[in-house]
């Protein structure tokens, strides 16, 4: 079989009980019993089992796969997304494979499913026949239902993971692999076509496509932290060796055509991609059968060239035009990103004849359903308390606006009850005493401020936090620098951090925006303070605020004006005790309003009718809830709108008859009721008052109790996101302190990989790597980088004797048991002079140099003196600092 293209390994899994989260959760979460989906329990760990378990390329593992994707996806509908079982994978690329990633997370879960699909499509395509153009037609399939996988991984899963996606799974990644698919798979038509005997234009325009797809690859793979240096130097060489072969055919097309010149400059920009490709070579990365193949190819153009050329300089004599007065090639693109129907639309395979089976818990109240109806009861709430009660509350407020500036009822009450105190005064006081009102205001003052505390305290704890870990990153950043520690800071990372830090600074406008509310609040209540004092003491202490009037009997001539004007006022008065009927009565109407009969209804319908294509969500309700808010409460809105309309109409009329009041008062004098008149006035406006700042803390109070499950959240999210930060910050500091890679012997387990450009040790030449004669070498524990006073080459790393642990975890396509050729290292310093000090002389073996060194050559022998004429010293002896040394 050949192996000249890549497979996607598989994901490593590690086996969990789904079954007993998804019991767990039902149990704490829903009204339902577990017991009562004992089997749907048992199914979905056989197909995770199952699923975990494909690690081999066989046809049967698709359907295992894809049936297990399918049912996540349902389940997306049915539970949260962090529904309890940490879900275990180790990365199939990269450098750091065998350490394992957790997330309590489905997504994860399905993100790992389709990446495990899209890599046995991959391996299906490398295990199918590919000496037969059927068998080539099959791994091209398989190649691009591959691409299709990774690409539906790519745009509809990891958008919604929610985390920091793994390293072999974030964009870059999955571009690169996207790419290699489809250049494989477009490798395999131009191999059918070559096999078919297709023209060589047509051939020409396949393989420059098939070049154009490894190039992208090859792009993305760089931007890659997962991808490793063997598939990068792969995909450059295949870029280069199709673009070769794309000339090269375009060439015997140009032969044909006798089109000779062209054939020439064709030939010879072919002879320059096929030496790019073999550069590739280098450093032993590439599978035997791909350099076997550019060879190849290398030798067969450039005996077609020197034909070519000896052909036309002979005989046909056309100019060779340049390599940017050709023509560019048409590509003709075959390979496409399929993505299989099983993958793109699971829930059409979902049915008791479908090919997943029956969906699973379709008993179980889907939990998007869960949160649609806390949704509308919110926004019905909302509705009712805001846009239907706080306008009515407005309009009494106007009311008792008017009354005040009117002095209703106090001037009446003066004239109508000039001695003792007027019924609705007893009963307001008798009110105000019943409730305690002042110990109950502040006593909700004093709830108002607690629940407050424990909000601030909450979000101080999520804001410490964030600025904790932004610390942190920080010192990171300084240590290693912007460059190395690559990753985006917590205010700017789209995911989670820039929503964390948008609700801290939001948090801080409703602290300040409530507090000022509050405070408003409290200056209003201790303005009527002493009044309310005198309306819950006794009813002495109320005769004695309230003077009696002088006259004892209403004039006549006033009687007609008082009886228009108290008529007027009660309307009013009519008019405002309407409203809290109606206010208790919409509240009742809330409470009543019991939506989950008909939202499990609709939720049915739409399952049924699949009219969504993906999972239930609560925004496939949105319709649902605008039809019936309309018709429970249009109405209302339109009784709001008339009680405006009527209130204005009564008011004009109430200022109108209390215009003539005044003037028949004036007339008749007012001696002896203005005092009385003023007290009672304010007794009213304080018994109003009263009741505002009742409202007003029932409000207070509330919008605590809500902020507190709002910041309760940002606390909780961002003790989540910091701990996920703090542990990629360890991943991420692990791979950073980790030796250089020239530090790694990749030639075995044993012994250092000898440099091809180190000199032969000779006696009386300096040898770096071999040390100094005569002395012990000791174990190398010097820092990777020699510090500036070192005579050391910079940035030569030193080669250790230490075994090579993630030799087994960079991919690489070689053979097991074939072991991957180092590139050429330059000689290596010897480990034991970390540092050099110039007060410790350098001593010399006391062996005479080679016969052949004089001069400048040698291994390292030193030539040291003053003058013109530099004499050759021996070996031994100390080194004078205050001279030269110089190094062959």
């Amino acid at each position: 079989m050949q192996n000249n293209i890549l497979a996607v390994p598989f994901r490593k899994g590690t086996h969990l009980s789904l079954s007993s989260a998804v019991r767990q959760y039902i149990s704490t979460k829903y009204d339902q019993h577990p017991d009562m989906f004992r089997q749907d329990l048992e199914v979905i760990d056989a197909l995770r089992r199952d699923a975990v378990n494909v690690r081999e390329p066989h046809p049967s593992g698709v359907a295992r796969l894809q049936a297990y994707a399918g049912q996540l996806v349902w389940l997306g509908g049915k539970f949260p997304i962090d529904i309890g079982a940490d879900f275990t994978w180790y990365p199939a690329l990269g450098y750091n494979t065998e350490r394992p990633v957790v997330h309590n997370n489905l997504r994860f879960e399905l993100a790992n499913i389709l990446y495990n699909l899209a890599a046995l499509y991959s391996q299906l395509a490398i295990a199918s026949n590919r000496t037969s153009t059927d068998g080539l037609k099959t791994a091209a399939s398989y190649f691009s239902q591959s691409a299709g996988v990774l690409t539906q991984l790519k745009k509809e899963v990891m958008p919604e993971l929610r985390t920091t996606p793994p390293e072999d799974m974030d964009e870059h990644t999955l571009d690169s692999l996207i790419q290699l698919q489809l250049a494989q798979s477009q490798e395999c038509y131009w191999q059918k076509a070559v096999m078919d005997g297709y023209k060589d234009a047509s051939i020409a325009k396949l393989a420059a496509k098939v070049s154009d797809y490894y190039n992208e690859a090859s792009e993305a793979s760089m931007r890659s932290e997962a991808i490793s240096s063997s598939w990068i130097h792969h995909m450059s060489a295949k870029h280069h060796h199709f673009a070769a072969a794309a000339q090269y055919r375009a060439a015997c097309d140009c032969l044909e055509k006798r089109k000779y010149g062209e054939e020439v400059a064709r030939l010879q920009d072919a002879v320059a991609c096929v030496t790019e490709g073999l550069k590739e070579t280098r450093g032993g990365y590439l599978n035997k059968t791909v350099v076997e193949d550019l060879n190849g190819l290398k030798r067969r153009v450039e005996e077609d060239l020197k034909r070519a050329e000896r052909d036309n300089d002979v005989i046909y004599l056309n100019p060779v035009p340049p390599k940017s007065e050709l023509k560019i090639l048409d590509r003709a693109n075959m390979a496409v990103v399929r993505i299989p129907p099983q993958v793109a639309a699971p829930l059409d395979y979902l049915s008791e004849k479908g090919e997943f089976g029956p969906p699973l818990f379709t008993k179980l109240v889907p939990y998007s359903v869960h949160i649609a109806v806390s949704i509308y009861e919110e926004r019905r709430d909302r509705l009712v308390n805001q846009n239907i009660i706080a306008e009515l509350e407005l309009l009494n407020e106007r009311i008792h606006e008017i009354l005040s500036s009117l002095n209703l009822p106090g001037s009446l009450q003066a004239f109508e009850k000039p001695l003792g105190l007027p019924g609705t005064l007893v009963q307001h006081a008798e009110e105000i005493r019943q409730a305690d009102a002042i110990h109950r205001l502040s006593r909700s003052f004093a709830d108002i401020d607690r629940l407050r505390a424990a909000d601030m305290e909450m979000y101080e704890e999520g804001r410490e936090v964030l600025q904790a870990e932004e610390e942190e990153d920080t010192q990171l950043r300084r240590k290693y620098g912007t460059d190395r520690w690559s990753r985006p800071q917590s205010r700017s990372e789209p995911s989670q951090g820039e929503k964390l830090w948008g609700q801290v600074h939001a948090a801080e406008g409703w602290f300040e925006t409530s507090g000022s509310s509050d405070a408003a609040v409290r200056k209003k209540f201790q303005s009527i303070e002493p009044t309310l004092e005198i309306l819950a003491g006794s009813d002495r202490g109320l005769l004695d605020f309230v003077p009696s009037s002088r006259r004892t009997e209403i004039p006549e001539t006033l009687k007609p004006a008082i009886g228009r004007l108290r008529t007027a006022y009660n309307d009013i008065i009519r008019l405002e005790s309407r409203r809290h009927r109606k206010a208790e009565t919409l509240r009742e109407k809330a409470r009543n309003d019991d939506i989950k009969s008909d939202i499990l209804a609709e939720a049915a319908r739409l399952e049924r009718s699949h009219a969504v294509a993906t999972a239930i969500v609560p925004a496939h309700f949105e319709e649902f809830f605008e039809k019936r808010l309309d018709s429970l409460y249009e109405p209302d809105h339109e009784y709001i709108k008339q009680e405006g309309t009527e209130q204005e109409k009564l008011i004009t009329e109430l200022i109108r008859v209390n215009r003539e009041f005044e003037s028949q008062k004036k007339l008749v004098g007012d001696k002896g009721n203005r005092e009385r008149e003023q007290a009672l006035q304010k007794l009213e406006n304080a018994y109003y008052k009263y009741k505002e700042l009742v409202s007003n803390a029932e409000a207070g109070r509330k919008f605590y109790n809500d902020l507190s499950r709002i910041i309760g959240g940002f606390r909780d999210g961002a003790r989540s996101y910091v701990a996920e930060r703090r542990r990629e910050a360890r991943m991420l500091e692990d791979e950073l302190n980790m030796p250089p890679l020239g530090n790694l012997s990749l030639g075995g387990p044993q012994g250092r990989v000898p440099s091809v450009h180190s000199p032969t040790p000779s006696t009386g030449s300096w040898n770096g790597a071999a040390g100094y004669p005569g002395q012990a070498q000791p174990q190398p524990q010097i820092q990777p980088q020699p510090p500036q006073n070192s005579f050391l080459p910079p940035q030569q790393p030193r080669q250790q004797p230490v075994q090579a642990p993630a030799e087994a975890h960079i991919q690489s396509w070689a053979p097991a048991g074939e072991t991957v050729a180092p590139q050429p290292q330059p000689p290596r310093a010897n480990p034991m002079q970390g540092v050099w000090n110039p007060g410790a002389g350098i001593k010399f073996a006391n062996t005479p140099p080679p016969p052949n060194s004089g001069g400048g050559g040698g291994g390292g022998g030193s030539d040291v003196g003053g003058g013109a004429q530099q004499e050759r010293r021996p070996a031994g002896g100390t080194w004078d600092r205050n001279s030269a040394i110089r190094f062959g």
